[in-house]
């Protein structure tokens, strides 16, 4: 990886092209550090002490926390590119226009960017209006809603959207004329920033120093599993018949004959998953808070049961949540999978599966292997998303739970997967430079 980085560094347009990509994501901290209008600046400090706010601050690339113009970063495109990977089978027509090559691709991201607009709104206006409550504290927009200052609400969801479609901006001129993925690399900017407040905040704790060096050591074991397991894949041989073609000057030409394989991979959700349980367990506390103070007894009584259950400080949470990570892991690759169709695609192509009938046998025959090796991965996403908790009980300290590793899981199957993207990209990068200059 650093032979690849350096070598990158001597080439001048890939020096142009990581320079670029460092300038933007510069660009995008610097927008971050601007709050949106109305905000009490001496309460920000009390958001991310909330689940759904830490959450939502990942994925913002670290501008929740100050509440910025970049508040809601790229989340809004992500919910909606994952609703549209959902809605593809289901809509015959959508499905119809995925199968359309790179002209159904840019269709289905123009359709993508239309949902990100009502999506970026309404999440904007919901955590405006959870900031505005009091749920974190003391309330961050005190003079937020229609009935108290319309003019001020409306400029607040208009910047919230705007710099929602910044960041998108920015991202896509990342991919476009840098390195890498530019919405992930937005994500994982935010993700690495928050490791060194967390870090400060472990060596300041009883035998800080003690925990910092277990936690660090956990984070590197967990990084190479990581990578272990996301590099992982079951290879499925497939032949391809020969065919007689007809060439100019009436010629014939046998054409395939060749071998090649299906790759599956052992974790083919990626950290999908994990937001999918982590935003479904978050809500009924985050919901509950807000009437715990209720004069209704037993409203108050279902909501103090809500808020302790299912928190991250509870015994609850991380079984229920190990139980939708596995869950949503099986129906997320099940989604996936059926978009490629590869079956169909062998069938076209004359290609076939040795001692597997093409058609509906090699369907069932890629359904069983995807199943048995979603499980592992399915397994593995759960352990990883659990593993804070596991290390805290270990050392007796439950309140250590949520902060057991130095970057959340989500966090590291993010880094890692932007990591490993961003190298691949490099290398092939160099790679195409050699052949190059071998030719010439």
């Amino acid at each position: 990886m650093l032979t690849a980085l350096k070598s990158a560094l001597i080439l001048p347009e890939l020096r142009k092209k990581i320079l670029f990509t460092l300038g933007i994501l510069l660009l995008y901290r610097l927008l971050a550090q601007i709050p949106v209008p109305g905000v009490d600046r001496a309460a920000m400090g009390q958001i991310l002490q909330n689940d759904l706010a830490s959450l939502f601050d990942m994925l913002s690339g670290g501008a929740l926390s100050r509440f910025s113009i970049m508040a809601m970063g790229v989340y809004p495109y992500i919910t909606a590119s994952i609703i549209m990977q959902l809605l593809v089978p289901i809509i015959p027509k959508l499905e119809e226009i995925a199968k359309d090559g790179d002209a159904g691709r840019q269709k289905i991201n123009q359709y993508t960017t239309y949902l990100t607009i009502p999506l970026a709104l309404l999440q904007g206006f919901g955590t405006a209006a959870l900031m505005s409550s009091g749920s974190f504290g003391t309330p961050l927009l005190p003079r937020f809603g229609f009935s108290v200052d319309p003019l001020l609400t409306i400029g607040v969801l208009i910047t919230l959207l705007t710099g929602s479609f910044i960041a998108l901006w920015l991202g896509n001129l990342i991919t476009q004329d840098g390195i890498g993925n530019g919405v992930s690399l937005i994500i994982f900017g935010g993700i690495v920033s928050r490791m060194w407040p967390r870090l400060n905040g472990l060596l300041s704790s009883t035998n800080g120093v003690f925990l910092t060096i277990i936690f660090t050591i956990v984070t590197i074991a967990t990084v190479f599993l990581i990578v272990y397991v996301q590099e992982g894949q079951r290879r499925i041989p497939v032949r391809y018949g020969k065919r007689v073609r007809t060439m100019k000057g009436n010629r014939l030409m046998m054409v395939g004959g060749q071998s090649s394989y299906v790759p599956i991979r052992v974790n083919s959700a990626g950290m999908i998953p994990l937001i999918f349980a982590s935003t479904l367990l978050i809500f009924p506390s985050t919901i509950a808070s807000a009437f715990t103070n209720s004069s209704v007894p037993w409203l108050a009584a279902m909501a103090d049961f809500m808020a302790s259950n299912f928190s991250i400080g509870s015994t609850l949470y991380w079984i229920l949540y190990f139980i939708l990570v596995v869950a949503f892991t099986f129906f997320y690759t099940a989604v996936i999978f059926q978009q490629q169709n590869i079956p169909e695609s062998l069938q076209k192509q004359g290609g076939y599966i040795p001692g597997i009938r093409p058609g509906k046998r090699t369907e069932e025959y890629l359904n069983k292997v995807v199943n048995r090796i979603t499980l592992v991965g399915a397994l593995f996403l759960g352990f990883v998303a659990i593993l804070p908790w596991l290390v805290s009980l270990l050392l007796r300290q439950p309140s250590l739970s949520n902060s057991a590793l130095l970057i959340t899981s989500s966090g590291l199957l993010i880094v890692v997967g932007v990591v490993l993207d961003t190298m691949k990209q490099l290398e092939a990068q160099l790679l195409m430079r050699h052949y190059e200059g071998f030719i010439k």
